[in-house]
């Protein structure tokens, strides 16, 4: 079964073919990051806009890509919830006109869910149940994964998300945005121990974080130390923050394992990418004797093949839209 898939919940204007869930035809991602860098940030009205104009080009260019036509795909699949509102209905609203334009069925998709998903194209051998640490720019979640369609919510962030607390951090230091890359690079030259930094935890819970208190942290350092005419070492923060996160998730996975039986673990989304979180996670699963799975790079960020992994087990549960669908901005998993 091939279906052709829409992602559009930020900044990426993302879309795939991707066959029966695990095999990716083909992948395009047109990336918003040169029109919000000089904000900072992500710019929802702008986003939007960017999605309006880019998302015709982007689906031609996956189905090119994938040497298909539209009459040779047996579904259409799009991101319906959570993200930006306004983000969110540009990709719905293309996905519906050409739902009813083809006739093809169309798949509505958890975003959350998607993440998750993106470990299948890259581990074909992998299968529910298992457990899933989601680290992006707006969520962070453990999950434990019970079935392909069947989800429980273990922890979350209490306040920031790992990512958002990553961009703030490489705001404050300088380093651009987005600033995910730049500090796992900076930080493998700076020595966290001239910069201690709080874990993002939350001590009264098992599996909860807490990056408000992070981000705080660093922004203090940070302007203190400008109030004394100082200059702080951006590779000693870099690396003082990297080590506190990976305390901090090392911290709720030990809980984690404590109190499941874990087998597998998954780690997904965009802060899936930095090198430290990785090998955080993929010690901690040697020491614990469980198998530890991570998509490639390309796959960590927003993109439209892991709507369309997630979309094919959607679709064999059911779960189909119709053209009521609407943008849900804060959706559960």
């Amino acid at each position: 079964m091939k279906i052709l898939a829409i992602e559009s919940s930020c900044d990426e204007t993302a879309a795939a073919v991707v066959e029966d869930g695990r095999k990716v035809l083909s992948n395009v991602v047109n990336s918003q990051i040169e029109i919000h860098k000089k904000y900072g940030g992500v710019v929802p009205e702008i986003a939007s806009r960017a999605h309006t104009e880019a998302l015709c080009p982007v689906v031609s260019g996956a189905l090119e890509e994938a040497g298909l036509t539209l009459e040779k795909i047996d579904a259409l699949a799009v991101t319906y919830t959570p993200g930006l509102v306004g983000a969110l209905l540009a990709g719905v609203s293309f996905a519906k006109g050409l739902s009813l334009a083809s006739g093809l069925p169309l798949i509505p998709v958890n975003h959350m869910r998607g993440h998750i998903a993106a470990l299948y194209p890259a581990h074909p051998e992998l299968e529910p149940p298992f457990f899933a640490l989601v680290l992006s720019g707006g969520h962070t979640e453990i999950v434990k994964v019970n079935g392909y369609t069947s989800f429980e919510l273990l922890g979350a962030t209490a306040d920031d998300a790992a990512g958002e607390c990553f961009d703030k951090t490489a705001r404050v230091l300088g380093i651009g945005y987005p600033g995910g890359k730049e500090l796992d690079m900076l930080s493998g030259s700076g020595n966290a121990r001239n910069c201690p930094l709080p874990p993002p935890i939350i001590k009264s819970s098992e599996f909860d974080f807490s990056f408000s208190g992070l981000k705080t942290a660093v922004i203090n350092l940070v302007h203190n130390a400008e109030q004394k005419n100082e200059v702080p070492d951006k590779a000693d923060v870099a690396a003082g923050f990297t080590k506190a996160v990976c305390a901090g998730i090392e911290d709720r996975m030990t809980n984690l394992f404590d109190r499941y039986e874990v087998k597998k673990l998954g780690l997904v989304g965009g802060v899936a990418a930095n090198s430290s979180v990785r090998k955080t996670l993929d010690a901690i699963c040697r020491k614990r004797g469980a198998e530890f799975f991570v998509p490639p790079v390309s796959l960590c960020g927003d993109n439209g093949a892991m709507i369309g992994a997630q979309a094919y087990y959607e679709y064999l549960d059911g779960n189909l839209a119709d053209g009521a669908l609407n943008a849900v901005p804060s959706g559960e998993l």
